[in-house]
């Protein structure tokens, strides 16, 4: 009997995701990404850690995990509402041109654009008007992943480094994690607000069923400003 993924494991995931017409938008494989033209030389592909159930997957992939048997391919097919959403007229604005003229844009259909913090593309321009659609590219889409959960994570500290790269968007090798004693030290780049790390603090709590977390802002090594004194 091969082993069973519960509720708030932590597994180690491939993945591909299609559209309908066969188009590889999203995989963990380079060799596939390489296939499909996909490559990002930015991009890491490898097996991604996640906590079933926390949503770091699509959420109608997430929901899939439970239950399913390690090392065993699986396909689901998710309709636009578990996957990228559905196409919102809401989200397709009209935005005025002298808005990109003040930042020296010239807008084309196709064109990215982010306003305030929105990715959006610009779908038709007409006169002083620009249409800019802000739904997500594959909104109103189904999709079709294809995964195999190829272990479960045992070891606290992987699964404290990948929940927090995840959620911090940092790379894993940018934080530094001691587990003793049923505890964990993260040393990470910058400082977290105290509300952030409290609650993150609960949450892997909760997860891993480390006693306590705690978290310690990454002395940058300090360069040795004496200068030696001649004689």
């Amino acid at each position: 009997m091969s082993e069973k993924i519960q509720l708030h494991d932590f597994v180690e995931i491939d993945y591909t995701g299609k559209l309908a017409d066969g188009t590889v938008f999203d995989t963990t494989s380079e060799k596939i990404a390489k296939e499909q033209h996909l490559h990002s030389p930015k991009q890491k592909y490898q097996p991604t850690v996640v906590c079933v159930g926390e949503r770091q997957l699509l959420p109608g992939l997430d929901a899939q995990l439970v239950d399913k048997e390690l090392g065993k391919e699986y396909t689901v097919t998710l309709p636009p509402e578990k996957a990228f959403g559905k196409r919102d007229i809401k989200q397709v604005k009209i935005i005025p041109m002298n808005m990109f003229q003040q930042h020296k844009v010239q807008p084309h259909p196709g064109l990215q654009v982010d306003v305030d913090g929105e990715m959006g593309m610009v779908s038709r321009v007409s006169g002083g008007r620009v249409i800019v659609n802000f739904n997500h590219p594959l909104a109103g889409k189904e999709v079709t992943y294809s995964y195999k959960v190829l272990r479960k994570v045992t070891d606290q500290k992987e699964k404290v480094s990948a929940f927090l790269s995840a959620l911090l968007r940092l790379p894993a090798e940018a934080m530094k994690i001691e587990v003793k004693d049923n505890a964990a030290t993260v040393s990470i780049p910058g400082e977290l607000p105290t509300q952030i790390s409290t609650t993150l603090a609960q949450k892997l709590v909760q997860l891993t069923g480390l006693k306590d977390i705690l978290f310690k802002k990454e002395e940058m090594a300090k360069k040795e400003v004496n200068k030696e004194h001649h004689h």
